[in-house]
């Protein structure tokens, strides 16, 4: 670029004074300053056309290696599930031919039914009636479940002097 010192301005300056004269010197500094800041700003924008363009070709690259490592982990996950499909499928087919030999188990008769179903009950009785009725009468631990309306007016300090009938009568 080209080295402007202060001296090398001043004799700049003294020229134009003599060739343009002291009423039009004005002007034309002006003129010149606007088109040297035009220029300085045309330049400023051609560099940052020039960068986004830089970062954008790297985020270009960076796209198509990062879709490349994509399709590869997805062949690689696809190959890998394939093979473990076939296993289970091989390993299906041979348990299938083995489980032709063997007759299957019979369908549950009602008397089997009726025999899981007396057990149940039996382990829920057994189940409720575990602790008896005076242990859970000390403890606090219900009896039987009530409503809570109920609840609200067993619970509810009694006003005395009020006459005994509820609000619904």
């Amino acid at each position: 670029m080209i080295d402007l010192g202060l001296s090398k301005l001043a004799i700049i300056g003294v020229v134009a004074l003599i060739v343009i004269g002291p009423e039009k010197l004005p002007k034309v500094a002006r003129m010149a300053g606007t088109l040297y800041g035009r220029a300085q700003r045309y330049l400023h924008d051609v560099k940052s056309e020039v960068s986004r363009e830089i970062e954008l070709d790297e985020l270009r690259n960076l796209h198509k290696e990062v879709q490349d490592s994509a399709q590869s982990f997805k062949d690689e996950v696809e190959h890998s599930v394939s093979s473990h499909v076939d296993e289970v499928e091989a390993l299906w087919d041979g348990r299938a031919a083995h489980d032709t030999d063997v007759t299957a188990p019979a369908p549950a008769t009602p008397a089997d039914i009726d025999r899981k179903a007396r057990d149940f009950r039996r382990k829920k009785l057994v189940r409720t009636s575990a602790v008896p009725a005076w242990y859970k009468n000390r403890h606090g631990t219900r009896s039987h479940v009530i409503s809570g309306a109920a609840r609200v007016r067993k619970f509810r300090p009694s006003s005395g002097a009020t006459s005994s009938k509820s609000f619904f009568r």
